[in-house]
């Protein structure tokens, strides 16, 4: 188990590597913190600022004076050090300008601390949920939500490829908010604790299980912004990455009612039969989005840890306790509930993929209608 999980934490190092090496050689080699494009990462930005000013001005006189008396004011030079021991006016003078040096950095950090807690009058709000290994999100005033994974290739991952421009930050749904609007999020977690990062957004908020943290973007350039979960959360944290992609408005409103349209065409779809080869074709893609991270691309798992699908006793067993476990997960196990992740379409697709492949060929197949029935 050991020497799997070692092999897998530095493939992903060798390949963060190569990333950072490619990103050396082709990008621009920047020392300080990128602007952003949120009021709040221009505030932190500008404040950041600030404060270097400020610490390079002090630094100046500080050292210059050291610099100065020990040139020009040696012994050597026969200098005579001067007598002013508790002199009341250097007490007053050097406790005063730090006080007012703290106070003009205090002000505006108030400032800046006040606005990113101001999540009032938003246009919209997103509840943001961190699983192990993906994001969850739901637009709660337009009823639409999904899942966001990592969709960079497994071969890219284990060095059977070429790394891309965008290595371990790519995913399938990203996170899509308008521009110039003010977007409440509303950040959680399902099993453990995760941190929602986007560097030009401004600002990282843990996701906890049982609570609620809030925070607002208001992004207004469009474009695309990636980050990554910022909190050590199990084997596979270095692969939950998140895109969000702001949109003009009226590139929103299209992509909000396709996003509609696809939820009604599931919906009508799951009251349908399927047939075995659309589930497997389906099952599949959802296997390796959702489960291939621990049980394998090959349904092999990994000993000691997950257990392997080929043959198991749930993969070949009765059909009701395969998708009570893949519906619920099991307790006190890295095995999550999907129930609330995958819709029934999904869900009856990924236990029939599960059934009939890798020669577990069962013949069993599962219906939407059946996990509808089983909810």
């Amino acid at each position: 188990m050991w020497l799997t999980i070692v092999r897998r934490t530095l493939t992903a190092i060798s390949g963060g590597a190569a990333a950072l090496y490619g990103a050396a050689v082709s990008a621009e080699y920047g020392l300080n913190l990128p602007r952003g494009v949120t009021p709040i990462s221009q505030d932190a930005y500008d404040l950041h600022m600030l404060v270097l000013w400020v610490c390079v001005a002090i630094a100046v006189v500080v050292f210059g004076a050291m610099f100065i008396s020990i040139i020009y004011h040696r012994k050597s030079r026969g200098a005579k050090p001067a007598q002013f021991h508790e002199s009341t006016l250097v007490e007053i003078v050097w406790t005063i300008v730090p006080f007012l040096i703290l106070a003009g950095m205090a002000i505006p950090a108030t400032k800046a601390l006040v606005a990113m807690e101001d999540t009032t009058n938003s246009d919209l709000s997103i509840k943001v949920t961190g699983y192990q290994w993906k994001w969850g999100y739901d637009y709660i005033d337009d009823g639409v939500s999904f899942i966001s994974s990592l969709s960079t290739p497994q071969d890219q991952i284990y060095n059977r490829q070429g790394k891309g421009d965008n290595y371990l930050l790519e995913v399938d749904n990203p996170l899509v908010v308008p521009v110039n609007k003010k977007v409440r999020l509303l950040i959680t977690a399902n099993d453990v604790i995760h941190a929602w990062w986007v560097p030009e957004l401004g600002m990282k908020k843990d996701a906890i299980p049982g609570y609620i943290n809030e925070m607002w973007i208001n992004v207004q350039e469009e474009g695309v912004y990636r980050g990554q979960c910022a909190e050590l959360c199990g084997k596979d944290h270095g692969f939950m990455p998140i895109v969000v992609v702001a949109k003009n408005d009226a590139d929103f409103d299209a992509w909000m009612q396709a996003q509609k349209s696809a939820a009604d065409a599931d919906a009508s779809a799951a009251d349908r039969e399927w047939a075995q080869d659309e589930l497997m074709t389906r099952g599949e893609n959802v296997y390796n989005t959702a489960c291939a991270a621990c049980h394998q691309v090959s349904g092999a798992g990994v000993p000691g840890a997950f257990p392997g699908l080929v043959g198991s006793p749930i993969a070949t067993g009765p059909i009701e306790a395969h998708l009570d476990m893949v519906m619920n997960g099991k307790p006190g196990t890295a095995m999550a509930a999907f129930a609330g992740q995958l819709n029934d379409i999904d869900i009856a697709a990924v236990v029939t993929y599960e059934r009939n492949a890798w020669g577990n060929d069962t013949g069993d197949l599962v219906q939407p209608s059946d996990v509808e029935a089983a909810r």
